[in-house]
């Protein structure tokens, strides 16, 4: 009979214990950026090398001397053992878990060559002074990078170096007349530093983490204000200019049949304004798309541009007013960003002429020359008394023409003219919009 195939012993504890230490030594930085690389003031991201190199010069001379006249140790293994021993302090800026490896085993290698030293047996044994601070700021280093599961396993293997010392050792040898006292210090002191040095840059990191969420919900309160603000624009104008717009449609609409006896011009003309009052009922609604949505929906819906100038005219000579188009044939790709704002100038524009400039004669000219679309209109002065409810103008129609030339990164000039009429004059570039470059400038 087959004997059954032998179970898998389990690996033991100790040994589970050295694999799960060797994967956090092994365990590589988040990052490699310098200590203080996210300081806000240069000096600050300069003061990790200047204090590692600080020590690195200090410390380099005196470990030889101590080496050599104190432990009596030769000169060429004193140069080597002092150069491993820190050196690699300069590294820790940025590698620190790489420059333990470098520095722990030139401490190990270092007490292990001192244990048969002649001056050693009244000296700190395994742990020379010198080797005592430059491991101290090493463990600085590592706790200000470092996660916490590998700053255990670095002090795990710094006390087990020291216990292996305490067997090794020989009565009489080291401070006390054993090795206890400095592999005490050195497993007391390097805790301390891991902990502190960790406890610093998690409170470092708290303090990022809730400034990032601080401006993330400053944003998510701007976002929430302006969508407020654009719900409530869009409620009053759907709740009073919409529905005002409607009646008029509706009035215009409904007076060839109410009014008995109208002239055919007066038939023609309530046909104008129920055009143009559903045309503004269609631009309203599409505007009130813009203003509820969340994203950018709204504006995936046709945008008038330059082809439709042609109908703001004959629009504006329906109101009464005299005007002319010029339009030059084959202007040739425009922006869209363009194309809308010349038609939004053009019509506001004209708005105005009809509004305080009644019959005065109109010219509309677009052209493009040297890289810009040029946007004309000149009207003359005035014809006839302009509308009641408009004797006042509130300024924002050409505040807005102002604002969208900016957005194009063009210019814009407006102003009175001699015989009492008036000028608007855009120049836009025929290239993508340079919102920040732009410039406008109102003539005097």
């Amino acid at each position: 009979m087959d004997p059954s195939p032998a179970t898998p012993r389990p690996l033991p504890k100790a040994l589970a214990v050295l694999r799960l230490l060797g994967d956090a030594l092994r365990t590589p930085s988040a990052s490699v950026e310098p200590l203080f690389a996210r300081a806000g003031k240069r000096w600050q991201r300069r003061a990790p090398y200047a204090v590692t190199l600080v020590f690195v010069v200090v410390l380099l001379p005196v470990t030889v001397t101590t080496l050599t006249e104190e432990y009596r140790l030769g000169g060429g293994w004193a140069g080597v053992l002092a150069i491993a021993q820190t050196a690699p302090l300069v590294l820790a800026v940025t590698r620190p878990l790489q420059a333990w490896w470098i520095v722990f085993a030139a401490d190990v290698g270092g007490g292990l060559l001192l244990r048969s030293a002649e001056g050693v047996a009244e000296r700190p044994w395994p742990w020379t002074p010198t080797v005592i601070v430059g491991y101290l700021v090493l463990m600085i280093c590592l706790g200000l990078r470092e996660p916490r599961r590998t700053l255990l396993a670095v002090w795990l293997v710094t006390g087990s170096a020291g216990a292996f010392f305490e067997v090794v050792s020989e009565p009489g040898r080291g401070l006390g007349g054993s090795s206890s006292g400095t592999q005490v210090l050195m497993t007391v002191l390097s805790a301390a530093f891991l902990v502190v040095a960790a406890a610093l840059r998690e409170r470092g990191e708290a303090q990022r983490a809730l400034a990032e969420q601080e401006t993330i919900s400053e944003g998510e309160r701007a976002r929430r204000t302006l969508l407020e603000e654009r719900t409530r624009i869009a409620r009053e104008l759907h709740d009073v200019v919409a529905h005002h717009m409607s009646v008029i449609t509706v009035q215009a609409d409904s007076a060839p049949y109410r009014i008995e006896g109208l002239p055919p011009g007066a038939r023609e003309e309530f046909a104008t304004i129920a055009a143009s009052a559903r045309e503004s009922l269609t631009e309203m609604r599409r505007l009130l798309a813009v203003l509820r949505s969340d994203g950018a929906d709204g504006e995936r819906a046709p945008q008038p541009g330059l082809d439709r100038v042609q109908q703001l005219v004959e629009a504006t000579v329906r109101a009464g007013v005299p005007a002319e188009l010029s339009m030059q044939a084959g202007l040739g790709p425009v922006p869209p960003a363009v194309d809308l704002s010349a038609y939004r100038i053009v019509q506001e524009a004209l708005a105005n002429v009809v509004r305080h400039a009644a019959g005065a004669r109109t010219t509309v000219s677009v052209f493009a020359r040297d890289g810009l679309l040029t946007v004309l209109i000149v009207n003359g002065p005035a014809a006839g008394r302009s509308s009641l409810v408009e004797t006042a103008g509130t300024g924002h129609g050409l505040v807005g023409m102002r604002e969208r030339v900016r957005l194009t990164g063009g210019t814009l000039d407006t102003g009175p003219l001699p015989d009492g009429g008036f000028r608007v004059a855009a120049r836009l570039p025929l290239t993508e919009p340079l919102a920040e470059s732009a410039t406008t400038k109102d003539a005097p």
